[in-house]
């Protein structure tokens, strides 16, 4: 796979973080302008996660049927729409509505991104590529929000969804030009989306690995929510300093998921999956037994904060490509298992962090420990299950994708 495609895959990939940071800063401009309250321009960005994980599990499926292209190019070109209109609604009751379809149709970009590389790469060059577009992806929060605020001054919030928009328009340019059709027609599922969907979510390897996937990034949620309130208000850093400490977190990410890539052809995703799980597990355990022994110091928390995401970049790729591996005629299906259980996850994380109060590190450490031995558990688990090269993978029967252009 040529570093154009993974690019533009990268690009349609930023779609939600760049939907959702770029406008944060905007938020009580957003309020005053269309007189309303905090409460409903938040509502914006709960209407666009749930669009987010609603077309997921619609078009992933989708593609296993008629191809990832239609449906990518479709998708794409209805967010670039809905983009134009968050830009100029004139209500927040139209707003919210252009958020849910906005998410939705940038759904596509995600689902299809990683069912277009379990398409046409197996095995390391798989994991490899998933590296490559979380590292790539990895940059996208960190951008967004100072994007938003930069723009935010001189073109106001509608300014910021018109540059969105523009944005989304070369995506689905890149889509267009560079990303041909990845399912040939003998490999798509026809009439049989029911049968595909039974089989993915039957296999057990599959789940292991999916549920690792979803929890380790349920324990990075955990540190997303918290951090802010036990940074800031526990251990008094400025925001400024909170903005460093986020970036540096996001550079481990970064640096981890490189090395991955790197690695993964010389020791395997499997034995680089199992690292980082226990590693995140590990570091968990012991942010958890410093917060519940005394204050613990503040370089210590940071260190042990950026170790946890740091492991991510040997996990997130690894486990990605392992379970698409095993349902390679359902590549949309269990992609869009996976993402709708993120960021169905995402939604209860946050809040049940949240419960614990501002004042202590504890909540966020336990979330942490809980969300990290599930990921560990299943990765193990599935790792002890692995079915020797040879293994046939029981789904529907099709060509060998390793025989498309990689």
């Amino acid at each position: 796979m040529n570093a154009r495609t993974v690019l533009v895959l990268a690009l349609l990939a930023a779609i939600s973080p760049l939907a959702t940071g770029m406008y944060l800063a905007a938020f009580p401009a957003m309020a005053d302008d269309l007189s309303t309250d905090a409460a409903s321009v938040q509502l914006t960005m709960t209407t666009f996660l749930a669009g987010l994980a609603a077309g997921q599990l619609v078009l992933g499926p989708i593609s296993d049927r008629i191809g990832r292209r239609t449906p990518l190019l479709a998708g794409t070109a209805t967010c670039v729409l809905a983009s134009a209109l968050c830009a100029v609604a004139p209500t927040i009751g139209v707003l919210i509505a252009a958020r849910f379809v906005q998410g939705f149709a940038g759904a596509a970009g995600i689902v299809l991104g990683r069912a277009i590389v379990a398409d046409r790469v197996r095995g390391s060059a798989a994991a490899r590529t998933f590296s490559v577009l979380m590292t790539l992806g990895a940059l996208a929060p960190v951008v967004a929000p100072l994007l938003g605020g930069a723009l935010l001054g001189p073109v106001g919030w509608r300014g910021v969804f018109a540059v969105l928009t523009g944005l989304t328009v070369l995506m689905l340019l890149g889509a267009f030009f560079l990303l041909p059709e990845s399912l040939p027609w003998a490999r798509r599922a026809g009439r049989r989306a029911d049968g595909t969907a039974r089989a993915v979510l039957t296999d057990r390897d599959y789940l292991g690995h999916a549920v690792a996937f979803v929890f380790s990034y349920g324990t990075l949620l955990a540190y997303v929510s918290a951090s802010p309130f036990v940074l800031q208000v526990v251990f008094g850093l400025s925001p400024g300093w909170y903005s460093v400490v986020f970036a540096a977190n996001a550079c481990g990410l970064t640096v981890a998921s490189l090395a991955n890539a790197r690695l993964v052809g010389r020791f395997g995703a499997r034995r680089l999956l199992g690292i980082g799980l226990g590693w995140q597990l590990g570091t968990a355990v012991v942010l958890l037994v410093l917060t519940l022994t005394g204050a613990p110091a503040l370089p210590a928390v940071l260190v042990l904060l950026w170790s946890s995401v740091t492991a991510l970049g040997l996990i997130m790729g690894n486990a990605t490509s392992l379970a698409l591996a095993r349902v390679p005629a359902g590549a949309g299906t269990g992609s869009a298992v996976l993402g709708a259980a993120q960021f169905g996850l995402a939604a209860a994380v946050a809040p049940l962090v949240g419960l614990g109060g501002d004042d202590t590190a504890v909540p966020m450490a336990i979330a942490m420990v809980v969300t990290a031995t599930v990921a560990a558990a299943a990765g193990w688990r599935a790792r002890r299950r692995a079915p020797s090269p040879s293994t046939p993978v029981p789904l529907l029967k099709g060509p060998d994708p390793c025989s498309s252009t990689a």
